[in-house]
């Protein structure tokens, strides 16, 4: 068999979801990479700082020397069964480093020394990275977004979860964009929130077709800010706007925030779940109090935290509903219509959330 040649076709890789394996420390895999890529490091963090040092005090011959010995013997050998068994695993993948240059190349030539051929990605996660950003701006421009507009707890993801040509910001981003919105997870770093949504972006756009839709955003999502390119695209952008009876809004609200999240701390934490998913929200009410007003402030914690006590005791979510309505109608709801008569875009329809999403299904 014929082996595959290495590559620099970055757009075919991302389309593909190419397996990768990431020859980098761990610690540059953990500050960015792509959601395709599996981190099998050629040296570990410390051995990493090592032949660093040794690089500026002695060059590059003595940098080398030293990172051989260091894996070498077992070390070698049992990083050397991990990429193999990679190899084994994804025949249609590839293999990078930063700059696709000594490390990538080295452990290349180990894996063809153990009978292994396997491609390397030329120019490595620098020119992987550039790509991405690059394409970013390219797509941002081609594309004719609409913006999934509403008031909190309209049910804006759910509508996007509904339409194939959307992208979903706040599912990359791992947070749900209110001050309520943490996870229990910890969120991406911002170049993985860049390169996932440049991806997106790149596949959605791969058939020509420029409609793309996305949840109104502000320019934060929890601690991962939005491009500046899709921002200032966005403030721009037409408009669908989700509209919903503040009852339908407020069990929306209860399902995401209470109910679901409760389960999410539930099955992250353990038997600390319910008590870390109250705290949390008490913790995120306090974030809000002098934009709520002090005396405002006191009556939703005394409510939200009978409500707690409620639930906890006999499963009661009733007491919700009230600290949530007032939330809702007294803070998110004025917010929300000031920065609306701020917009630009355009309002092309409204509605309910199975009518914006008829009406975006056959708009395209």
């Amino acid at each position: 068999m014929t082996a595959r040649p290495d590559t620099a076709d970055y757009r075919t890789l991302f389309l593909g979801d190419a397996p990768m394996m990431d020859m980098r420390a761990p610690a540059e895999f953990s500050h960015g990479a792509f959601p395709s890529a599996h981190s099998l490091p050629l040296m570990t963090d410390e051995e990493r700082a090592e032949v660093g040092i040794c690089y500026k005090q002695h060059g590059q011959e003595a940098a080398i020397e030293l990172g051989h010995r260091l894996v070498s013997g077992p070390i070698k050998d049992e990083r050397l069964a991990g990429w193999s068994e990679f190899a084994a695993s994804h025949p249609e993948g590839y293999l990078y480093c930063f700059r696709g240059g000594l490390r990538s190349r080295t452990v290349q030539q180990w894996l063809q020394d153990a009978g292994i051929d396997y491609p390397l990605v030329l120019g490595g996660y620098k020119a992987m990275r550039r790509f991405l950003l690059d394409e970013l701006e390219r797509s941002v421009d081609r594309a004719d977004l609409v913006l999934i507009s509403g008031k909190t707890g309209t049910g804006k993801t759910r509508v996007i979860s509904q339409l194939v040509r959307s992208v979903d910001l706040e599912g990359l981003a791992g947070h749900r964009g209110s001050t309520f919105g943490q996870l229990p997870e910890a969120q991406p770093s911002q170049i993985d929130f860049e390169n996932a949504l440049s991806i997106a972006l790149l596949k959605l756009l791969a058939d020509r077709q420029p409609r793309i839709y996305v949840e109104d955003e502000g320019r934060l999502i929890g601690r991962l800010y939005l491009p500046e390119v899709l921002r200032q695209r966005m403030s721009q952008s037409p408009m669908a706007v989700v509209e919903q009876s503040l009852a339908e809004r407020v069990e929306v609200i209860i399902e995401d925030y209470v109910l679901d999240l409760g389960h999410r701390y539930a099955a992250f934490y353990g038997s600390q779940g319910p008590a870390r998913h109250t705290e949390k929200l008490k913790d995120d009410l306090g974030r809000i109090r002098k934009r709520l007003g002090g005396e405002r402030y006191q009556q939703v914690s005394g409510i939200m935290a009978a409500a707690f006590e409620a639930q906890s005791a006999n499963g009661d979510i009733t007491g919700h509903r009230e600290w949530i309505a007032i939330l809702l109608e007294r803070y998110y709801d004025p917010m929300y219509e000031y920065q609306f008569a701020q917009r630009e875009g355009e309002v092309l329809f409204h509605g309910d959330r199975d009518a914006v999403v008829a009406w975006a299904t056959g708009a395209g």
